[in-house]
């Protein structure tokens, strides 16, 4: 099942628009055995950005990413925009390792 695209105007899934010029970072996992999807979203006040602009720098953006294995295994997408670049990548559970890892973690514990 694919997951409907976030707002064309970048806001946070939640309604939250977007701060000018800021960062905003979603996070959708699909798959799995049940196979309902679940998000986060993190959008850091100006005086948090340099930091979550460090995590998401160390993220291989355009490298490819090869397909996951086997069945009924989670599906991560990550979209991220720092000012006015966007980045997106559709990551596989088995290769969500080292920088990947280290940002949905984040994204996850700061939405919680």
């Amino acid at each position: 099942m694919r997951e409907p695209a976030p707002p064309a105007d970048g806001a946070d899934p939640h309604g939250t628009p977007p701060e000018p010029g800021g960062v905003l970072i979603l996070v959708v996992r699909s798959g799995g055995i049940a196979g309902i999807p679940r998000r986060w979203s993190v959008q850091p006040p100006s005086g948090e950005a340099a930091s979550w602009v460090a995590l998401l720098e160390r993220c291989p953006w355009d490298d490819e990413i090869g397909p996951g294995t086997g069945g009924d295994r989670f599906v991560w997408r990550i979209e991220a925009r720092i000012h006015e670049e966007r980045h997106e990548q559709v990551i596989p559970e088995e290769h969500l390792l080292g920088p990947w890892r280290e940002l949905v973690d984040a994204v996850r514990n700061a939405s919680s």
